[in-house]
Order: structure tokens, then C-alpha cells, then sequence
């Protein structure tokens, strides 16, 4: 009964702080959302209360959920705009060319299953957000990619944070297991693309590819065999 009020205290402060944390993550892509979830899961493998890891499972899913329609929303708002958006711009800064061609590539080849494996993917959700952006899709052709794409999110970061409590008898050490792994796995990848990057530039200094024509946004939401629609 003396741990009741501790579990009690910590399920109050962890639940509104992991909502918060994600919903602001999936907007301004700087929070490492993956790594809030996983250290969630390791103090929730070591409660005593039953439902623990659902309830962090559904917080951080549903906030997941909520924050990508809302980037999306005001996306839109800027792709409809002749100004655009500060939001659209903000996402456009963040996407190089290459990666956006190859997104919008296998978006037109696979539709929405390149949205659901999108989150899944270290760094490739802005890119497949923004090349459904530019390709118009409507909100609700989103949403329906954007759902199974949070669940599957949360509980894979979620069995991340698991495999750390179990391997450790203290939360605290779980926790940092944890989040290692989880700055190993979004890190990664990025870090041995920079690296084959340099390593493809030219003797004279100047890299390989060569520029891409500017951005613009498609004339109607595509199909996964590439007819406008």
C-alpha cells in the first residue's frame, strides 16, 4: 500500500507530460517523441498497476494522432494559400530535394502504405507528409494513413521501452537503455547517410547530384498507379 501513492503521483504527472510532450513533438520535429514514449514504457513496466502500458499506449498514440493532423492541417493551409505558410515553409526547409522526389516516387507507386511505414521509418515522416502536401491529398485521405501509422509507432517505441525495464531491476537504469537505443535507431541512419555522403563528393569539392528544379505542388491528389485524379 506505500507504493500506491507514489504510482499514483507519477501516473498523474506522466500521462498529461507524455500527451503533451508527443502532440508537441509530431508538430515542431525536435522533441524526441520515440524516446518520451520508451522511457514512459520502462516507469510503466515497473508499476503495479495493470493497465500502466495501455494507458501509455493509447496517450501516445491518440496525441501522436492529433499533433500529425494538426501539421497537416495547417500544411494544407499554406499549399491553398498564394503566400503559403510559415508551417508549409518550415516543413519544405526540412526535406531536401532527392528525398522528397523519392517520397512522392513511392507515394504515387504505393499510396497509403508509404504513409503508414512513413513514422516507422527514421527521419520519414516530414518527407511523406510533405509530398502528400504537395500532391494535394484531401484530410481524410490522410487520416487514413495517419491512424494505423501512430499505433504502429507507439507500440514499437513502446515494446523499445519494455525490452529496457526488463533488463534492468531499476527504472532509472531502464530509462537510459531505453532512450540509447531509441537516439541509436532515429540517429543512426541519418549519421551513415552524412558520412556516404562526404564520402561521394568529388576531388574538386563539388558533391555529385546536381540540382533539382523547385518545388510545386501538383495539380490533384494522385493515385498509387500516378493518374491525377
Amino acid at each position: 500500500m506505500s507504493q500506491l501513492p507514489s504510482e499514483s503521483a507519477q501516473q498523474a504527472v506522466t500521462y498529461p507530460s507524455l500527451f503533451l510532450l508527443v502532440a508537441l513533438g509530431a508538430l515542431v520535429p525536435v522533441v524526441p517523441t520515440g524516446a518520451v514514449v520508451s522511457s514512459a514504457a520502462v516507469v510503466a513496466f515497473h508499476q503495479t498497476a495493470p493497465l500502466a502500458l495501455l494507458y501509455i499506449f493509447v496517450v501516445a498514440s491518440f496525441a501522436a494522432f492529433l499533433g500529425d493532423i494538426a501539421l497537416y492541417w495547417l500544411g494544407r493551409r499554406g499549399v491553398n494559400s498564394k503566400n503559403g505558410s510559415r508551417w508549409l515553409a518550415a516543413l519544405e526547409q526540412r526535406v531536401a530535394d532527392d528525398t522528397l522526389e523519392e517520397a512522392q516516387r513511392k507515394l504515387r507507386e504505393h499510396g497509403v502504405t508509404v504513409l503508414v511505414l512513413s513514422r516507422l521509418v527514421p527521419a520519414g515522416r516530414i518527407p511523406v507528409m510533405l509530398a502528400c502536401l504537395l500532391s494535394r491529398w484531401p484530410t481524410t485521405r490522410f487520416i487514413k494513413g495517419a491512424l494505423p501509422a501512430c499505433l504502429a509507432w507507439a507500440a514499437t517505441y513502446q515494446l523499445i521501452g519494455i525490452l529496457g525495464g526488463s533488463l534492468f531491476t531499476e527504472p532509472w537504469e531502464g530509462v537510459v537503455a531505453a532512450v540509447a537505443l531509441t537516439v541509436l535507431i532515429s540517429g543512426g541512419p541519418a549519421l551513415w547517410r552524412r558520412l556516404r555522403g562526404r564520402g561521394k563528393d568529388k576531388p574538386d569539392g563539388k558533391s555529385g547530384p546536381t540540382p533539382t528544379p523547385g518545388r510545386t505542388a501538383a495539380e490533384g491528389p494522385t493515385e498509387p498507379d500516378g493518374r491525377q485524379v
